[in-house]
Parts: structure tokens; C-alpha cells; sequence
């Protein structure tokens, strides 16, 4: 099964009817687009597309779309602390895209290490992937696939935000502030991926 998030909301493909409020039978591309604008211009909250062919429906998926592929990680510290970054008034985790002739890991690490300014970082293994649509200004629609990696800290420094790529905080939080403080300021797909990483643990 594949989660996309459209403006926050959850799109499943998947092979065989979910327990959402909207299902829909996969007939055919026009059905991916009558998901979309049903996510995007009314107050659906969430949708299943299913279909028994799980990966022609995906691959469709990716024809509407420029696919942009992207790396980062769920950073801990020896206390079991999770590294976050502050842009634009939400709470992320450090990721970008992926270099040409990048690999995954590397590209992960090198974000991070930009990002927050940290440099002893262990990539451990892999989380998971993530998958969010957006529109450019230039009306060009992106599918952002962001592969995510539990990376370990092993400095001591303090962190330090690469304001110029509009980070205004880098900030270590605890179980509970991440709860009480990153989830209700951050997206669903960090959630998702924060979930995948605690049942890693």
C-alpha cells in the first residue's frame, strides 16, 4: 500500500478496500485525478483507491506527476532525543534533495549535516518512504519522495540552523515534547515517519 498526502490529507493506493470514509475502485488514470480534486477542492478528509494491480496503479500514479526524490533522517542523541528543524512556523525533520549520481545515504547525511550544522552522525538503516504532492508557482504538479534513515549523533555540539534555506531553529526534543509541541506544528508524513521510527526501537 502506498500513503500520499494531498494538503495534509491521506490518499491510499492500495490493493483491496481500506476502512476510509471514501473508496474508490481504480478504472483508469481519471480516476487518480478525480482523488486529487476530490483531496484538493472538497472536504473529504481522506481517500482508498484500490485495485488489484497495485503496482500498474502506482506506476499511473507517477506518469501524472515530476517526481522529485529527496533524503533525510530521524536523528537521535544518547538521551533519546529526536533532532528537529523550525522553517516557516512548522516543525521538520532535516532532509533535501538528492544530488545527481547521489546515493540515498550519502544524500541524507550530507542534508542533515547542512541543515543543522552537525557532523558525527552514524547512518544506522532505513525507515521508510515518504510521499506528499505539491504545485509549483510555474502550475508543475511534484510528487516529493523522501527516503528516510535512523541516524545516530554521537557529538556533543549545539546545532546550528542554515538560515539562508529559511530554518529559523534547530531544536532537540524529548518523547513528550514531541507530542505536546512538534505534533500539533508539523506535517502528517513527519508523523507517519516518526511512528515508523519508534516501532523500530
Amino acid at each position: 500500500m502506498y500513503k500520499v498526502f494531498v494538503n495534509e490529507k491521506k490518499l491510499s493506493i492500495s490493493k483491496y478496500p481500506q476502512d476510509l470514509e471514501k473508496q474508490i475502485r481504480y478504472d483508469g488514470p481519471a480516476t487518480l485525478e478525480i482523488a486529487i480534486d476530490l483531496l484538493e477542492n472538497t472536504s473529504c478528509p481522506e481517500l482508498n483507491i484500490y485495485g488489484d494491480d497495485l503496482d500498474g496503479i502506482w506506476n499511473d500514479f507517477n506518469q501524472i506527476y515530476k517526481v522529485i526524490e529527496a533524503a533525510g533522517g530521524v536523528v537521535s542523541n544518547q538521551n533519546k532525543d529526536i533532532l528537529f528543524i523550525r522553517r516557516l512556523g512548522k516543525w521538520d525533520l532535516a532532509k533535501g534533495k538528492i544530488e545527481k549520481g547521489e546515493s540515498l545515504e550519502d544524500a541524507a547525511v550530507r542534508e542533515i549535516e547542512e541543515e543543522t550544522g552537525l557532523k558525527d552522525l552514524v547512518l544506522e538503516k532505513f525507515i521508510n518512504t515518504t510521499f506528499h504532492i505539491y504545485t509549483e508557482r510555474n502550475g508543475e504538479k511534484i510528487l516529493k519522495t523522501t527516503h528516510w534513515f535512523k541516524v545516530s549523533y554521537v557529538g556533543n555540539a549545539e546545532p546550528i540552523p542554515q538560515t539562508e534555506e529559511g530554518i529559523s531553529e534547530v531544536s532537540w526534543k524529548n518523547e513528550k515534547e514531541i507530542i505536546d509541541v512538534v505534533f500539533p506544528m508539523t506535517f502528517e508524513n513527519i508523523k507517519l515517519i516518526l511512528n515508523d521510527f519508534w516501532n523500530l526501537n
